[in-house]
């Protein structure tokens, strides 16, 4: 897992280089591995890759869709959500808004801009759509596939507290600084693996979260 700067660099994000390398290196291809249970999305990490192929065996390929909104402010930030306590699947984690694709959905990217504006009210008109970043699977057997999106400013949001409890964003310079992201382990069925943390104050983001993010810095900022 590697990008044009080094692990202990951090990384200086503007708007305008992050949004043009983003064009650059994202499209809007969907890919197989998203409903064929043949193809397994790759982690980088063998032990989750591992434990990716025993959950796609006994388990329904669950697609999913978020949205990684990229709000253009002078120090761009990204739109995070905390899921509500009682829900059943990731009860207050950190979140991208998103969610299972239904069959009504035209395309994942579709699916995304429908969970945000049904998750925390954001507006489609406030949304350019940059392209989609690499699927990522996870413990719970989804396979999920992000879109970046450029926000622009000027929104209000409306949450539904029947899904989320609270909406906040984090600087881009933060996520995108390797020296910010920690690297724990866990056991799986006697097997290691690997998964990301990215503790900001209060907020402890960590799992598919903060493993999508380095997803983005490695495709965004690698050579």
């Amino acid at each position: 897992m590697t990008g044009a700067m080094t692990e202990n660099e951090p990384a200086t994000v503007s708007s305008a280089e992050f949004f043009a390398r983003a064009r650059q290196r994202l499209g809007f291809d969907i890919p197989a591995g998203l409903t064929d249970p043949e193809l397994i999305p790759a982690s980088g990490d063998r032990g989750t890759d591992r434990m990716l192929e025993i959950l796609a065996r006994e388990q329904p390929i669950r697609p999913a869709a978020v949205l990684i909104p990229v709000v253009d402010r002078p120090e761009p930030t990204v739109l995070l959500t905390q899921r509500s306590a009682h829900l059943n699947e990731h009860a207050g984690q950190i979140s991208f808004p998103g969610g299972k694709i239904d069959a009504a959905d035209a395309s994942p990217l579709d699916a995304a801009l429908r969970e945000a504006e049904e998750e925390v009210g954001l507006p489609r008109e406030f949304i350019d759509p940059v392209g989609y970043l690499d699927l990522y699977g996870t413990s719970f057997g989804f396979r999920i596939l992000p879109t970046v999106a450029r926000v622009q400013p000027g929104f209000t949001l409306r949450i539904n507290a029947s899904e989320v409890e609270d909406a906040f964003e984090v600087p881009l310079a933060f996520l995108m600084n390797p020296a910010n992201h920690q690297l724990h382990s866990k056991e799986f069925r006697g097997m290691e693996r690997f998964y990301y943390a990215m503790p900001y104050g209060e907020r402890y983001i960590w799992g598919a979260t903060a493993g999508i993010l380095r997803v983005l810095y490695e495709r965004i900022f690698a050579p």
